[in-house]
């Protein structure tokens, strides 16, 4: 069989392009990009959506979920014993007692049975939250077996051992009553 020379020359040029183009980033959202994928407790974990997290009419943070293997389901989400994480790209400055009280409105809402089980490991979990910059990162990752780390700017602030803790924490924006819905259904990939 013979081959006509434009059309094999079209094959190949369509080959080198492909190969040759650039890893395209996972996502991108109010103009922040998060990676494709990250490495958490020596797993490598995927994007599984992106939310941006309102308050009024300010963009407050572009969050990303990673998980191991992806989901639309909240509940299977919370419930899997398996690595995640939870990355936050503030999009403003905010002061350290603002982000304080909104997590404990998001625990007393989403994880209200958790709150007095879990009282020393909020208090350190409170501990580590600081004012934030435009631009800061913040991010609550869960190993198994390890716990919830928990970091800023890719500066390891601390970890929280067991499950329990991650389970509530998660439930903040993946929970019955989430910040919004647009956020949840984003992180979601819905």
């Amino acid at each position: 069989m013979r081959i006509h020379r434009p059309l094999a020359l079209a094959s190949a040029l369509a080959a080198t392009l492909i190969l040759a183009a650039p890893p395209a980033r996972a996502g991108e959202l109010a103009g922040v990009k998060m990676e494709d994928s990250v490495s958490v407790g020596g797993k490598t974990l995927k994007l599984n959506g992106m939310g941006l997290r309102k308050k009024a009419f300010f963009k407050v943070y572009v969050g990303g979920l990673y998980l191991e293997a992806p989901s639309k389901d909240a509940n299977a989400v919370l419930a899997a014993d398996s690595a995640k994480e939870m990355r936050m790209h503030f999009l403003r400055s905010i002061d350290r007692q603002k982000l304080v009280d909104a997590y404990k409105e998001g625990f007393e809402a989403n994880a209200p049975q958790l709150i007095a089980s879990q009282k020393a490991n909020l208090d350190k979990f409170y501990g580590w939250v600081t004012d934030v910059k435009d631009g800061s990162v913040f991010s609550c990752a869960y190993v198994p077996g390890t716990g919830t780390i928990v970091s800023r700017d890719g500066k390891e602030a601390g970890t929280i051992a067991g499950k329990e803790f991650a389970d509530a924490l998660f439930r903040l924006w993946l929970g019955p009553k989430p910040p919004s819905e647009d956020l949840k259904n984003g992180l979601l990939g819905k």
